[in-house]
Protein backbone atom coordinates (compact mmCIF):
# COMPACT_ATOMS: atom_id res chain seq x y z
CA UNK A 1 0.00 0.00 0.00
CA UNK A 2 2.52 2.28 0.76
CA UNK A 3 4.43 1.86 -2.36
CA UNK A 4 1.25 2.30 -4.19
CA UNK A 5 1.16 5.74 -2.52
CA UNK A 6 4.63 6.83 -3.07
CA UNK A 7 3.83 5.77 -7.17
CA UNK A 8 0.67 7.55 -6.52
CA UNK A 9 2.21 10.58 -5.41
CA UNK A 10 5.13 10.66 -7.81
CA UNK A 11 2.51 10.53 -10.52
CA UNK A 12 0.75 13.15 -9.27
CA UNK A 13 3.81 15.74 -8.98
CA UNK A 14 4.98 14.51 -12.29
CA UNK A 15 1.54 15.76 -13.82
CA UNK A 16 1.53 18.82 -11.52
CA UNK A 17 5.00 19.16 -13.22
CA UNK A 18 3.68 18.64 -16.45
CA UNK A 19 0.71 21.33 -16.14
CA UNK A 20 3.05 24.02 -14.88
CA UNK A 21 5.42 23.58 -17.84
CA UNK A 22 2.50 23.67 -20.43
CA UNK A 23 0.85 26.36 -18.63
CA UNK A 24 4.42 28.05 -18.90
CA UNK A 25 5.15 27.25 -22.52
CA UNK A 26 1.51 29.08 -23.39
CA UNK A 27 2.20 31.93 -21.17
CA UNK A 28 5.69 32.90 -22.96
CA UNK A 29 4.17 31.98 -26.16
CA UNK A 30 1.81 34.84 -25.50
CA UNK A 31 3.99 36.84 -23.99
CA UNK A 32 6.45 36.68 -27.17
CA UNK A 33 2.93 36.98 -29.50
CA UNK A 34 2.35 40.53 -28.09
CA UNK A 35 5.74 41.60 -27.75
CA UNK A 36 6.18 40.84 -31.20
CA UNK A 37 3.35 42.96 -32.26
CA UNK A 38 4.23 46.30 -29.89
CA UNK A 39 8.01 45.95 -30.83
CA UNK A 40 8.70 47.46 -34.27
CA UNK A 41 10.26 45.88 -37.07
CA UNK A 42 11.39 48.65 -39.14
CA UNK A 43 12.03 47.87 -42.90
CA UNK A 44 15.76 47.76 -44.44
CA UNK A 45 13.86 49.06 -47.83
CA UNK A 46 14.48 52.79 -48.09
CA UNK A 47 13.22 54.90 -50.38
CA UNK A 48 12.39 58.86 -51.48
CA UNK A 49 9.57 60.84 -49.99
CA UNK A 50 7.03 60.73 -53.10
CA UNK A 51 3.88 60.46 -53.97
CA UNK A 52 1.93 57.43 -53.42
CA UNK A 53 -0.38 56.44 -55.72
CA UNK A 54 -0.61 52.33 -55.33
CA UNK A 55 -2.69 50.76 -53.44
CA UNK A 56 -2.60 46.97 -51.75
CA UNK A 57 -4.31 45.20 -49.51
CA UNK A 58 -3.71 43.63 -47.01
CA UNK A 59 -6.65 40.96 -46.60
CA UNK A 60 -7.46 39.19 -42.76
CA UNK A 61 -9.82 36.33 -41.98
CA UNK A 62 -9.26 34.78 -38.66
CA UNK A 63 -5.81 32.62 -39.00
CA UNK A 64 -4.55 34.01 -42.16
CA UNK A 65 -4.02 36.98 -44.41
CA UNK A 66 -2.91 37.72 -47.83
CA UNK A 67 -1.73 40.51 -50.30
CA UNK A 68 -4.11 42.19 -52.61
CA UNK A 69 -2.56 44.00 -55.54
CA UNK A 70 -4.37 45.53 -58.10
CA UNK A 71 -4.39 44.12 -62.15
CA UNK A 72 -2.30 47.07 -63.51
CA UNK A 73 -0.13 47.41 -66.24
CA UNK A 74 3.19 46.76 -63.89
CA UNK A 75 1.78 43.80 -62.14
CA UNK A 76 0.36 42.23 -65.17
CA UNK A 77 4.26 42.45 -66.40
CA UNK A 78 5.98 41.17 -63.31
CA UNK A 79 3.21 38.07 -63.28
CA UNK A 80 2.82 38.09 -66.74
CA UNK A 81 3.92 34.01 -67.09
CA UNK A 82 0.61 33.63 -64.35
CA UNK A 83 -1.19 33.83 -67.70
CA UNK A 84 0.38 30.74 -69.07
CA UNK A 85 -1.19 28.57 -66.44
CA UNK A 86 -4.77 29.79 -67.25
CA UNK A 87 -5.43 31.85 -64.63
CA UNK A 88 -7.32 34.53 -65.63
CA UNK A 89 -5.21 37.54 -65.21
CA UNK A 90 -6.20 39.35 -68.60
CA UNK A 91 -10.17 38.61 -67.74
CA UNK A 92 -11.98 42.12 -68.44
CA UNK A 93 -13.66 42.07 -64.92
CA UNK A 94 -10.31 41.07 -63.12
CA UNK A 95 -9.34 43.86 -60.88
CA UNK A 96 -7.13 42.43 -58.07
CA UNK A 97 -4.74 39.86 -57.98
CA UNK A 98 -4.60 37.98 -54.79
CA UNK A 99 -1.52 36.35 -53.49
CA UNK A 100 -0.88 34.12 -50.35
CA UNK A 101 1.84 31.93 -48.86
CA UNK A 102 1.65 28.79 -46.81
CA UNK A 103 2.41 25.18 -46.02
CA UNK A 104 1.91 22.86 -48.54
CA UNK A 105 -0.03 20.01 -46.75
CA UNK A 106 -2.69 22.48 -44.79
CA UNK A 107 -3.18 25.24 -47.65
CA UNK A 108 -3.46 22.36 -50.29
CA UNK A 109 -5.95 20.03 -47.83
CA UNK A 110 -7.85 22.69 -45.74
CA UNK A 111 -10.03 24.83 -47.93
CA UNK A 112 -12.05 25.90 -45.15
CA UNK A 113 -11.85 25.52 -41.09
CA UNK A 114 -14.28 22.54 -41.19
CA UNK A 115 -11.96 20.60 -43.43
CA UNK A 116 -9.36 21.05 -40.67
CA UNK A 117 -7.69 17.12 -40.10
CA UNK A 118 -4.85 16.37 -37.95
CA UNK A 119 -1.98 15.21 -40.18
CA UNK A 120 -1.97 19.14 -42.38
CA UNK A 121 -2.20 20.57 -38.73
CA UNK A 122 0.63 18.54 -37.05
CA UNK A 123 2.72 19.33 -40.43
CA UNK A 124 2.24 23.01 -40.32
CA UNK A 125 2.81 23.39 -36.85
CA UNK A 126 6.11 21.50 -37.46
CA UNK A 127 7.90 21.96 -40.69
CA UNK A 128 6.47 21.51 -44.22
CA UNK A 129 6.92 23.06 -47.60
CA UNK A 130 5.09 25.72 -48.67
CA UNK A 131 2.94 26.93 -51.83
CA UNK A 132 1.54 30.60 -53.29
CA UNK A 133 -2.10 31.06 -53.52
CA UNK A 134 -2.86 33.29 -56.39
CA UNK A 135 -6.73 34.29 -56.63
CA UNK A 136 -7.81 36.83 -58.99
CA UNK A 137 -10.70 38.92 -57.93
CA UNK A 138 -13.05 42.08 -59.09
CA UNK A 139 -13.84 44.49 -57.24
CA UNK A 140 -13.30 44.80 -53.57
CA UNK A 141 -14.42 47.51 -50.62
CA UNK A 142 -11.47 48.77 -49.14
CA UNK A 143 -13.71 49.29 -45.91
CA UNK A 144 -14.84 45.71 -45.29
CA UNK A 145 -13.95 44.22 -42.11
CA UNK A 146 -10.61 42.90 -42.61
CA UNK A 147 -8.99 45.01 -45.08
CA UNK A 148 -6.11 47.26 -44.64
CA UNK A 149 -5.52 49.76 -47.38
CA UNK A 150 -1.64 50.62 -48.04
CA UNK A 151 -0.46 54.02 -50.23
CA UNK A 152 3.21 53.19 -51.88
CA UNK A 153 5.21 54.70 -53.99
CA UNK A 154 6.12 53.82 -57.02
CA UNK A 155 9.69 52.67 -55.96
CA UNK A 156 8.01 50.42 -53.00
CA UNK A 157 5.07 49.16 -55.00
CA UNK A 158 7.66 47.85 -57.72
CA UNK A 159 10.02 46.67 -54.38
CA UNK A 160 6.84 44.57 -53.55
CA UNK A 161 6.01 43.23 -57.12
CA UNK A 162 9.65 42.07 -56.70
CA UNK A 163 9.53 40.16 -53.62
CA UNK A 164 5.92 38.71 -54.45
CA UNK A 165 7.80 36.89 -57.25
CA UNK A 166 10.54 35.97 -55.73
CA UNK A 167 8.48 34.01 -53.62
CA UNK A 168 7.68 31.78 -56.30
CA UNK A 169 9.39 28.55 -56.69
CA UNK A 170 11.07 28.18 -60.14
CA UNK A 171 12.46 25.31 -62.28
CA UNK A 172 14.08 25.89 -65.47
CA UNK A 173 13.23 29.85 -65.05
CA UNK A 174 9.39 28.98 -65.08
CA UNK A 175 6.93 28.68 -62.15
CA UNK A 176 5.70 25.39 -61.20
CA UNK A 177 1.93 25.51 -60.99
CA UNK A 178 0.44 22.04 -58.49
CA UNK A 179 -1.83 20.21 -60.72
CA UNK A 180 -5.23 19.31 -59.32
CA UNK A 181 -5.85 21.99 -56.51
CA UNK A 182 -8.28 25.20 -56.48
CA UNK A 183 -10.62 26.88 -54.42
CA UNK A 184 -12.50 27.54 -57.26
CA UNK A 185 -12.33 28.31 -61.35
CA UNK A 186 -10.22 31.37 -60.81
CA UNK A 187 -7.42 30.27 -58.88
CA UNK A 188 -4.08 28.23 -58.68
CA UNK A 189 -1.66 27.02 -56.58
CA UNK A 190 1.85 26.71 -56.98
CA UNK A 191 5.30 25.37 -55.56
CA UNK A 192 7.02 28.50 -53.76
CA UNK A 193 10.42 29.10 -51.83
CA UNK A 194 10.78 28.67 -48.02
CA UNK A 195 9.31 26.23 -45.21
CA UNK A 196 6.37 26.88 -43.15
CA UNK A 197 6.30 26.07 -39.73
CA UNK A 198 4.13 27.73 -36.68
CA UNK A 199 7.24 30.94 -36.16
CA UNK A 200 6.97 32.06 -39.86
CA UNK A 201 3.74 30.97 -41.12
CA UNK A 202 1.22 32.93 -43.73
CA UNK A 203 1.48 35.93 -41.86
CA UNK A 204 4.88 36.55 -40.97
CA UNK A 205 5.62 36.17 -45.04
CA UNK A 206 2.88 39.26 -45.59
CA UNK A 207 5.10 41.27 -42.95
CA UNK A 208 8.05 40.19 -45.04
CA UNK A 209 6.98 41.57 -47.99
CA UNK A 210 5.36 44.93 -46.71
CA UNK A 211 8.99 44.99 -45.19
CA UNK A 212 10.86 45.26 -48.50
CA UNK A 213 8.00 47.49 -49.80
CA UNK A 214 8.91 50.05 -46.85
CA UNK A 215 6.56 49.47 -44.43
CA UNK A 216 7.39 48.57 -40.86
CA UNK A 217 6.12 45.64 -39.05
CA UNK A 218 5.56 44.19 -35.41
CA UNK A 219 8.71 41.82 -34.77
CA UNK A 220 7.02 38.98 -34.91
CA UNK A 221 3.18 38.79 -36.19
CA UNK A 222 2.10 35.49 -35.99
CA UNK A 223 -1.65 36.16 -36.53
CA UNK A 224 -3.48 38.39 -38.69
CA UNK A 225 -4.93 40.46 -35.37
CA UNK A 226 -1.19 41.31 -34.50
CA UNK A 227 -0.08 42.26 -37.86
CA UNK A 228 -2.99 44.12 -38.56
CA UNK A 229 -2.22 46.11 -35.40
CA UNK A 230 0.91 46.69 -35.92
CA UNK A 231 0.50 48.25 -39.46
CA UNK A 232 -2.11 50.98 -37.85
CA UNK A 233 0.37 51.75 -35.45
CA UNK A 234 3.87 51.92 -37.46
CA UNK A 235 2.82 53.34 -40.70
CA UNK A 236 0.51 57.02 -40.05
CA UNK A 237 2.01 57.77 -43.71
CA UNK A 238 0.52 54.84 -45.64
CA UNK A 239 -2.04 54.77 -44.46
CA UNK A 240 -4.92 55.24 -46.83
Amino acid sequence: MRAFRSAGARLLRALGCLCVGLCGAAASLVGLALLGMVVPHPSTARFADAPRPHQVLVIANTIHTDLAIPVDPRSLATFAELAGTDLPIHHPDAQWLLFGWGGRSFYLETPTLADIRPGPLFRALTLDSSVMHVDVLGALDPNYPGVTTLALTDDAYSALLSAISQSFLRRDDAIVPIEGYSFGAVDRFYEANGLFNAFAGCNTWTARMLRSAGIATGLWNALPSSLETSLRWFNREALD
